[in-house]
C-alpha cells in the first residue's frame, strides 16, 4: 500500500449554517428519482426487431451523472418569470442572500438574451489540492426546467472564497418554488495537468479502421459488451 493519500476536494460552510443548508453529496448519491424508476428494458417494446433498451442500461449517461459531486441549492427559492422571460424576480425567507441580478449588457448577444442574467449565491467554500481546479456545469443528463447555470472553471486550489453561479430562468412564465436540496451545479475536479493533451486530426489507419468495425460489431452482437469490456470499473 502506499503512503500517499488520495486528492481531496473540500466543502466548508459557516460554523452556523452547518445542519442548515443543504450539503454537497457525491453525484453517485443523487442519483434523480425518474432514472432510479426507470427499468432498463421496456417490455411492452420488446420485439423481434427492437431490444427495447433504455438509458438505465447506457453507462455513458449513468457515467455523466456519477461525476464528481452535486452542489444543491441552499435554501428553498420562489422565481417568478413573467413578461415572456423577460422579467426574474427571486424571494426567499432563508437569513442570508440566495439571488442577485447581473446587468445584461454583461452577456450581450447571448442566445437566452433577451431573458436577463442573474446569480445564486452559494454558501460553500469550495478547496482542492495544488494544481487541482473545478468545473462548474448545469447537472448532466438532469434539467429542472425552470433555470439553468452557466458552465465556469474556478482554480479552487488558490482562490477558496465563495463562488457564485450566474444562471438564466429558463421556464414559461408563471411561479416556480426550487426547494432546498435542489440540484444545481455539477462540480467535476480536474488536474490542470492532465488537461495539457496534445491533439491530432488526420484519416484513420486500416488498422485502426479494423478496430473500429470489431468493436462496433461486438457491441451489437450482445448487450453489455461497452461495460462488461471497455469502462474501466467505478
Amino acid at each position: 500500500m502506499s503512503g500517499h493519500s488520495l486528492p481531496k476536494i473540500e466543502f466548508l460552510c459557516a460554523p452556523e449554517d452547518k445542519g442548515v443548508i443543504a450539503e454537497p453529496v457525491p453525484a453517485r448519491e443523487a442519483l434523480p428519482d425518474w432514472f432510479k424508476r426507470l427499468a432498463p428494458v421496456d417490455k411492452q417494446r420488446l420485439s423481434t426487431t427492437d431490444n427495447a433498451l433504455t438509458v438505465k442500461r447506457c453507462m455513458p449517461f449513468l457515467d455523466a451523472l456519477m461525476t464528481g459531486w452535486i452542489l444543491p441549492l441552499a435554501a428553498t427559492v420562489r422565481v417568478e418569470i413573467t413578461d415572456g422571460g423577460q422579467t426574474v424576480n427571486t424571494g426567499w425567507d432563508f437569513d442570508r442572500t440566495m439571488v442577485s441580478n447581473h446587468h445584461p449588457y454583461q452577456i450581450a448577444g447571448h442566445p437566452l438574451q433577451p431573458r436577463p442574467p442573474n446569480k445564486f449565491h452559494n454558501h460553500w467554500t469550495i478547496r482542492t489540492p495544488k494544481g487541482w481546479s473545478c468545473l462548474f456545469i448545469p447537472p448532466m443528463n438532469q434539467p429542472n426546467g425552470v433555470v439553468e447555470i452557466a458552465a465556469g472553471v474556478v482554480d479552487t486550489d488558490e482562490y477558496t472564497a465563495l463562488i457564485h453561479f450566474p444562471f438564466f430562468a429558463t421556464a414559461a412564465d408563471g411561479l416556480y418554488t426550487l426547494e432546498k436540496g435542489t440540484p444545481l451545479v455539477q462540480v467535476i475536479p480536474f488536474q490542470r495537468d492532465a488537461m495539457a493533451i496534445e491533439g491530432e486530426v488526420r484519416a484513420e489507419t486500416p488498422q485502426e479502421a479494423a478496430e473500429r468495425v470489431r468493436i462496433l460489431r461486438a457491441t451489437s452482437a450482445g448487450d453489455g459488451w461497452y461495460r462488461k469490456e471497455a469502462r474501466e470499473k467505478r
